[in-house]
């Protein structure tokens, strides 16, 4: 490897990753800084780092992305403004997650006031999506709940196996699939940790897409909260909802 080279790949991984500052995409920028955005989002922003999470998945306009259990649409509204014109946004989610989104849910989509978005709202199993249509997709803070079902909650299992094949079959070679979500401690049963912690070992997202179209191209380290134990639920005040975060960019094969 050359110095260069090395250099890079320190950088990808270390806690301060990001697309590189002042080389953030003028359209991510211009995203972020979008005065027409909800004050609920505005308020979320610095332990979210929008800006570094876009240009590390290398969201860029024209772009075509599924925001996958896009919840109460925080990453929804951005890509709107970044994918611009040209670009569409798919905003799925189920009815599980429209109540636990809030009010904010209802006034994201007002008046179709998101005019490159697309919304679906869907069981992952019924989700149909139409083949080598992707740029990119985006799982943000949702794995770990495929790994379990809570049907008295309205929460269905999840057939892991059945959504990367459509993924496959829907995202076009080269297209990034941007994955965050809060960390586990190794070991324990993985299904009963994501059902009580809402958390998952990176190591076992790792595994999973090891014989899948994916390959992990980068991790990034810029949601990192290492006074985060992995041992408390996310939701616990004293966390303030900044959990120590992994985030993976994959690449379509």
């Amino acid at each position: 490897m050359t110095c260069s080279a090395l250099m890079f790949s320190l950088f990808l991984l270390s806690p301060c990753d990001s697309a590189g500052g002042t080389g953030i995409h003028e359209a991510v920028t211009a995203a972020v800084s979008n005065p027409q955005r909800p004050s609920e989002d505005l308020a979320n922003d610095v332990r979210r780092k929008p800006d570094q999470v876009l240009s590390f998945f290398n969201i860029e306009p024209g772009m075509t992305v599924l925001d996958l259990f896009s919840g109460g649409g925080y990453y929804t509204e951005l890509l709107n403004s970044v994918v611009g014109e040209n670009g569409k946004v798919i905003a799925h989610t189920n009815e599980a997650y429209i109540p636990f989104s809030g009010e904010i849910y209802q006034k994201r989509y007002v008046d179709d006031r998101l005019a490159q978005t697309q919304t679906i709202i869907t069981e992952a199993d019924e989700l149909v999506l139409e083949e080598n249509s992707l740029d990119a997709a985006m799982l943000v803070l949702t794995w770990h709940d495929f790994q379990y079902a809570d049907p008295e909650n309205g929460w269905l299992a999840i057939d892991e196996n059945l959504l990367i094949d459509k993924l496959c079959k829907a995202m076009k070679p080269g297209a990034v699939l941007g994955l965050i979500d809060h960390t586990a401690n190794p070991g324990g049963d993985t299904a009963e940790v994501a059902k009580t912690l809402h958390r998952i070992d990176p190591q076992v997202v790792r595994d999973r897409f090891v014989d899948s179209c994916f390959n992990l191209e980068a991790e990034a380290g810029f949601l990192a909260n290492p006074e985060d134990d992995h041992t408390l639920v996310v939701f616990d005040p004293s966390l303030r909802r900044n959990t120590d975060r992994f985030v993976f960019r994959l690449v379509r094969n």
